[in-house]
């Protein structure tokens, strides 16, 4: 639902009932993630998509009748056919697990303020029921930022403070998933599912060197989303002049920086300089750090030089295994902009899991199932 965030704050400010149609589970190749969602009002304006268009129709009607019944949430999934594949069908061959319940906001005012916390650009995650007890269904409960405040309930103490644990957990990694709870007793005697909505800060790039391959870089990860930090120890190359899409230039030595500033599991540190007194106390420092991605730049006779000086400095081999160098994919990369290209391209597969190789040597799904949390 985070996705149309947008509106439906203005909706829920307005005390506008609504339809809200999300995709809680996805099986084989579909165009869009969990959690995106349609929703529809009681005049009848729509926003937002599921599918890029494949079922658009059917679930306008499916929100349209929610809305006129009044009734409890709908179930419905959506697959390929092969009779109408245009009409109700994904004609990627994937199907779509949709749930659709009626919103009335003045009757749930926690959505309001969880979405209000999203449009700021506050971190925040939305826990809703997509499967258990029928009077759990469609119930939701929102967590602001990384504390422990909540909004709204489900049913209990006990089930609320499980619910929270899990969305603060899926808020430091910023993923949308759905978890399992319950079934054993502990505040819930029935497992539930809950598809955590999150809305997490951006993450982080740190690029250390300031060099013509760091400018491509921050342009890059500036596309993708991150928060792009520059760092050189030498202050007449690292200029906000030369780093235009950075988000912040900083002058200080690599590893000193990296100790105070901070870092979580989504984290890219990217090392370009290939510069041994740069390189070593930094790689040793970021080796041991719960980042996401740790890369430096340099030939394979440099990476072999700098693991040598690395064991030396007491790197274990178990954080020398993390460490990707050369940094990037084998694209045959030239120059700042195509290598930025190839570092890019493997922080992506490494953040998803993803091989590398080209889609038409593989037989599988292209879009991966989005990895359950229990």
């Amino acid at each position: 639902m985070l996705n149309i965030a947008d509106t439906l704050h203005r909706w829920c400010r307005e005390a506008r009932p609504f339809a809200l149609a999300t995709v809680i589970d996805v099986y084989g190749s579909a165009p869009l993630p969990i959690g995106t969602s349609v929703a529809v009002d009681q005049d009848g304006n729509a926003v937002g998509s599921i599918s890029g268009g494949c079922v658009e129709g059917a679930v306008y009607e499916l929100c349209q009748q929610v809305l006129r019944d009044q009734g409890a949430p709908q179930r419905a999934r959506f697959g390929y056919s092969d009779d109408d594949a245009f009409a109700v069908g994904l004609t990627c061959g994937g199907e779509l697990d949709v749930l659709v319940q009626r919103i009335d906001p003045a009757a749930q005012p926690h959505l309001g303020a969880v979405l209000a916390h999203v449009v700021q650009g506050r971190p925040a995650a939305v826990a809703q029921v997509v499967a258990g007890p029928p009077g759990l269904v469609g119930s939701a409960l929102g967590v602001l930022g990384h504390g422990v405040a909540t909004h709204g309930t489900l049913n209990s103490g006990p089930l609320d403070r499980l619910v929270a644990e899990e969305a603060r957990a899926l808020l430091r990694t910023g993923r949308t998933a759905r978890v399992t709870v319950g079934g054993n007793g502990d505040g819930c005697p029935e497992p539930l599912t809950v598809l955590v909505h999150v809305h997490a800060s951006r993450p982080r790039m740190l690029v250390f060197g300031a060099v013509d391959f760091a400018a491509a870089l921050s342009q890059a990860g500036r596309f993708l989303g991150y928060r792009v930090t520059v760092c050189d120890a030498r202050p007449v190359f690292a200029t906000a002049a030369r780093f235009p899409y950075a988000d912040q230039v900083v002058v200080e030595w690599p590893h000193r920086y990296l100790e105070r500033t901070e870092v979580d599991a989504r984290t890219a540190v990217c090392v370009l300089t290939h510069d041994d007194k740069f390189d070593i106390p930094l790689l040793r420092l970021a080796l041991g750090l719960p980042v996401g991605y740790v890369g430096a730049m340099g030939s394979r006779r440099t990476h072999q030089e700098r693991l040598r000086l690395l064991r030396e400095a007491g790197v274990s081999e178990e954080q020398l295994a993390g460490l990707r160098s050369p940094i990037g994919l084998d694209l045959g990369a030239r120059g700042p902009e195509e290598t930025a290209l190839s570092i890019a391209a493997e922080i992506i597969a490494h953040a998803n899991q993803g091989t590398g190789l080209p889609l038409t040597r593989g037989t599988g799904p292209i879009h991966r199932r989005p990895v359950a949390v229990s």
